[in-house]
């Protein structure tokens, strides 16, 4: 079901005024990516890149078409590992964020 146009104005104002919001956004879609769970992770970084940055100047950054991006991180997108990893790459450095895994348990 498409998210109404009022609830993306306020996920973008929740996004554009709190950065653990953002912060934690990128990091759930990162844990997904991790448990393989591919199109959660492609979902939450779409929403992450729309509330933030947007397609347009992530294509910049990324050196990559922004409708390409669109459709890597889209419900039937299938981006190859090194994309991915790209643009996360990307997106830590547009947060100032870098991610840190670890073993637990």
């Amino acid at each position: 079901m498409p998210l109404s146009r009022e609830f993306r104005e306020t996920f973008q104002v929740r996004a554009a005024r709190d950065p653990a919001f953002r912060k934690a956004l990128l990091a759930e879609g990162v844990e997904c990516l991790l448990a393989g769970d591919l199109q959660a992770a492609r979902l939450l970084l779409r929403d992450y890149v729309n509330a933030t940055i947007g397609f347009e100047k992530l294509g910049e950054m990324a050196g990559k078409s922004p409708k390409s991006l669109m459709r890597m991180l889209g419900p039937r997108g299938n981006p190859r590992a090194s994309n991915l990893l790209g643009l996360l790459s990307v997106l830590q450095e547009h947060e100032g964020v870098h991610f840190d895994v670890r073993v637990v348990g």
